[in-house]
């Protein structure tokens, strides 16, 4: 037998473009345009590079405590991970060793079916119904565990908090994981429901509320045992902390927090704003409470309009995939960035 038989045979997940373009409009991985914040830059500032011949600190105790502080939890309902993608990875190898399928919907984060081929998860994609919204009635079945992003991705929709409790009541035997990254940009997380609900685990980032993808920091939140857990799979497989910087960086931002919500509110009010703009030129849309809108146009294809785009220099998301080739996923940028990007449109559109 070849040793080529031997190699693991995965189709990877594809991440958003990183173009160098001159005058780049970069409109396609849902970063923030906004500075992390005055505390962030001075903890980078003062930090004693010394410091760096010498292993971080294991559990990342300072940074835990000001997190429990701020999501009003014990530090043991705590895991901190080298990014959210390191968490859910960690997560679906903790969490879905069942015999029955993981649930998640169709159209959702595409790194979940990856991390089900490369663990050899059984899964079942769950169909959005024809507006992209989530019926909770379809997850009412025996399953190996449930994870959806809250508000979705790419679709940006948001469902409440009695609409995630109706799911975990109707499955109290199997682990849900929400996905919560896109949650501050006019959502309301299910924390609360933490204290009720030992199933429940939730997964959020540093990378887009907080401006921090640079860095590489998530955080999942859960029970005592749950989180155990999953620090014993993540010693077992990656013992590597989050390493000094980030720790130093990560603590000053959850301290500066007040700051970053005003970031935040500025996302969403431009995002209200382009969104009428879209709409008066004949775009259509679902309804985003994320920090990216998910639109189409009747009279234009989805890779028509990307490329279009690309030519002058901006770049937003474009997926090649059953259902929502024709939509582009346009991250919230500045009002100067949104502005450049809806007069390229106009152009378009009017065939200027």
């Amino acid at each position: 037998m070849s040793w080529r038989k031997m190699l693991r045979d995965v189709e990877p997940y594809v991440a958003g473009e990183q173009p160098k373009i001159e005058n780049l409009i970069k409109l396609n991985t849902n970063e923030n345009p906004y500075s992390p914040g005055e505390k962030v830059k001075e903890a980078i500032a003062s930090f004693d590079s010394q410091t760096l011949s010498l292993y971080p600190n294991a559990n990342s105790d300072e940074l835990k405590k000001a997190l429990a502080t701020y999501y009003q939890l014990q530090d043991n309902q705590i895991f901190i991970g080298n990014g959210s993608d390191e968490v859910l990875a960690l997560t679906f190898l903790t969490c879905f060793n069942g015999d029955k399928p993981l649930l998640f919907p169709d159209i959702t984060y595409s790194f979940y079916p990856v991390y089900c081929d490369l663990y050899h998860i059984d899964f079942k994609k769950i169909a959005l119904d024809k507006d992209f919204k989530i019926n909770k009635e379809d997850y009412y079945m025996e399953n190996g565990g449930i994870i959806f992003p809250n508000p979705n991705a790419p679709t940006g929709e948001l469902v409440s908090i009695d609409f995630i409790e109706d799911i975990l009541k109707h499955n109290q035997e199997s682990v849900v994981v929400i996905d919560e990254a896109y949650i501050d940009f006019g959502g309301e997380s299910v924390i609360p429901l933490l204290s009720q609900y030992d199933n429940l685990l939730i997964i959020q980032t540093f990378s887009k509320f907080r401006s921090l993808a640079g860095i590489r920091l998530g955080v999942a939140l859960g029970n005592q045992e749950i989180i155990s857990r999953l620090y014993d799979v993540k010693n077992s497989f990656n013992s590597y902390p989050v390493d000094r910087i980030a720790q130093v960086i990560g603590k000053a931002s959850v301290e500066d927090s007040a700051y970053i919500k005003e970031n935040a509110k500025r996302i969403i009010n431009t995002r209200e704003r382009i969104s009428k703009e879209l709409k008066d030129l004949g775009f259509e849309m679902t309804d985003s409470y994320s920090n990216f809108l998910f639109v189409k146009h009747p009279d234009f294809k989805g890779e028509y309009l990307f490329y279009e785009l690309r030519k002058k220099g901006i770049v937003v998301r474009w997926f090649n995939s059953e259902r929502i080739q024709d939509y582009l996923r346009i991250t919230i940028g500045t009002d100067e960035q949104m502005d450049g990007l809806m007069d390229e449109l106009r152009m378009i559109v009017y065939g200027e």
